[in-house]
């Protein structure tokens, strides 16, 4: 339904030519908001006439966006980002993995590119918002803008948002945030979208094969340097075949023969070993992160009750934040937790009210 409101606002729309961000343009659309749509062309390692061969800039995905921005009759632009994207997000991914720590490149693509990059770009087209398909919400209570998580849990995407400052909330739009997965579908089917059955992508988008391991190897060779398999005491169980091949948890393709299961402790990147041990060992009470950010812009002034999350898909935990000096944080767990990893975010939440997060530095009791 169209409304005043929306009709005196320009709207770009983060588009990847999937049915999530084509629903979200749609939906925008018919609620009189004066849209148009921008994709990112990303960098990739081999092009295809000049169409980067990743998931989300490909030939097939920018013509899939531009069809559906011609369907709803709105304007589309096409951006080149290759080299911030190149810099920002490809080189994190594979400097983080070099140094022994496991990477989310949609944290620092969502701060850096899509919420900095792009939305710069589209500013320069005239927009005032900045509309994504994520599945998420924002509201405004008490002068504050706050993130919220989606309603659909199976989908919520808050956790990759945490890191968005209160001015990018103030122009954030997520149309789907109180919609289901199944409901998007419907929804797109019924608007004749020609992406309505397309499936997702579960992939790093910049690796068109999904073979992150060998994409780190080409890039960071350094990374993928034998080196021993060490258990707890330090002895050698057998070789591994780089640490970037391994992430704290793992227990398939070790290649060691062992009485009982073994599984990644730990990443020692100065002996470039890989620490591995019983199941009971990959538990732990609490981590330290660091680069926190609090969605409110301010720090909590003493310890707080939330519930974390230490991966995209990890359940909920509960838990004690306890601020630190220097952007970091120390969480405690009720009960410890597995395969807690150095590199990915860590989220803190209040049920539904996202707080904020940071990245996971080290697991285990720190010293008091």
């Amino acid at each position: 339904m169209t409304t005043p409101a929306a009709e005196q606002q320009v709207v770009a729309v983060a588009m990847s030519g999937g049915v999530d961000s084509s629903t979200a343009a749609a939906l925008l659309v018919h609620q009189g908001f004066r849209a148009f749509g921008v994709m990112m062309k990303l960098w990739a390692t081999h092009y295809d006439q000049g169409f980067p061969q990743n998931l989300r800039s490909s030939r097939d995905a920018v013509e899939d966006a531009s069809r559906v921005c011609d369907l709803l009759g709105i304007p589309f632009h096409l951006v080149n980002l290759e080299d911030a994207f190149k810099a920002r997000v490809v080189d994190y991914f594979c400097d983080t993995y070099a140094s022994g720590r496991t990477p989310n490149p949609c944290l620092v693509c969502n701060r850096q590119i899509k919420f900095g990059a792009l939305w710069r770009v589209a500013s320069d087209l005239g927009a005032q918002r900045l509309a994504t398909g994520h599945y998420a919400r924002v509201r405004r209570q008490d002068g504050q803008y706050q993130l919220l998580r989606g309603v659909d849990t199976e989908k919520d995407q808050s956790y990759v948002l945490y890191m968005l400052s209160q001015q990018q909330l103030s122009r954030a739009l997520f149309p789907l945030g109180n919609l289901t997965k199944a409901h998007v579908r419907a929804m797109a089917a019924h608007c004749e979208l020609p992406v309505a059955d397309k499936l997702e992508s579960q992939d790093a988008c910049f690796i068109s094969d999904g073979d992150y391991r060998a994409f780190v190897a080409q890039q960071r060779p350094e990374a993928a340097q034998p080196g021993p398999i060490l258990d707890l005491r330090g002895n050698v169980l057998g070789q591994h075949r780089g640490l970037a091949f391994y992430t704290v948890g793992q227990r398939q393709g070790l290649g060691i023969a062992a009485p009982h299961p073994l599984y990644v402790t730990s990443i020692d990147l100065p002996r470039n070993a890989l620490v591995v041990g019983p199941k009971q060992a990959v538990f732990q009470p609490e981590l330290l992160a660091e680069r926190v950010h609090y969605i409110s812009g301010s720090q909590p002034t003493e310890p707080v009750h939330i519930t974390a999350k230490i991966r995209y898909k990890a359940p909920e935990a509960s838990a004690e934040l306890i601020p630190l000096p220097g952007n970091r944080a120390r969480v405690v767990f009720e009960q410890a937790q597995a395969a807690i990893t150095p590199g990915q975010g860590v989220v803190f939440y209040q049920q539904d009210l996202v707080l904020g997060g940071g990245i996971i530095v080290s697991a285990g009791p720190m010293e008091e």
